[in-house]
């Protein structure tokens, strides 16, 4: 048996809708810039470049109603609604969800700026809330995607507006790792990004999928 120095934390995982099962996370990797729309509001060539790929630890997830954390050190944090694809054996999509990318956008800003890598603007700790997953075939390409923020739209689309489609970004990523079983994979926000402070209620869609919701919590002490 082993002994451990100090007991593993808990395994991340992610409620199922229709029953008691979770999927198991072991890593979250993320797409930038898949909405032509959003890629113009950040200043990008919305032509279908190569997709690019970030990554957040499993440990960021908030799950089963629970609410973030104003993180620390930022003074923009930005809402970002996404598709999500939760991967089985062989990088097969076998479940969908509903995520909110949360960024420290001054820091995102600030480490393109000077050429440094996104992880303290990208990868903090719960950055990604996630609502239940829905196993299947997935939503409908013309479904709508959509987040207000204390009830007011600040973001509205259709997944068929997304520059990669969900198979063709597994694939892609697929020659940078060996996907599998514990995968999930952000895809991207549509255009309307914007701030979110302590105490606002943020309720993201995506029609055929289980809705996320969460209020934004006060820094931790």
């Amino acid at each position: 048996m082993t002994q451990w120095l100090i007991p593993p934390p808990e395994t991340p995982s992610l409620p199922v809708t229709g029953g008691d099962q979770r999927y198991a996370v072991r890593r979250i990797l993320c797409v930038g810039q898949n909405y032509a729309d959003h890629a113009r509001e950040m200043g990008a060539d919305p032509d279908r470049p190569a997709p690019f790929f970030f990554s957040k630890p499993a440990m960021a997830l908030v799950t089963d109603g629970g609410h973030p954390a104003f993180p620390s050190m930022t003074e923009n944090l930005h809402h970002e609604v996404e598709l999500v694809l939760a991967l089985g054996k062989d990088a097969d999509i076998i479940g969908w969800a509903v995520g909110c990318d949360l960024t420290r956008r001054d820091l995102q800003a600030e480490a393109k700026a000077k050429g440094r890598p996104w992880d303290a603007a990208k990868g903090f700790d719960q950055s990604a809330p996630c609502g239940a997953l829905t196993l299947g075939s997935g939503p409908d390409a013309s479904s709508a995607i959509r987040l207000s923020v204390n009830g007011e739209v600040r973001q509205a689309a259709r997944l068929s507006d997304m520059i990669w489609a969900p198979h063709e970004i597994v694939a892609q990523a697929a020659r940078l790792w060996d996907l599998g079983p514990g995968d999930l994979i952000f895809t991207g926000t549509p255009a309307g990004v914007g701030p979110v402070q302590t105490g606002d209620r943020i309720e993201a869609v995506i029609e055929g999928l289980a809705p996320l919701s969460f209020t934004m919590g006060p820094p931790r002490t």
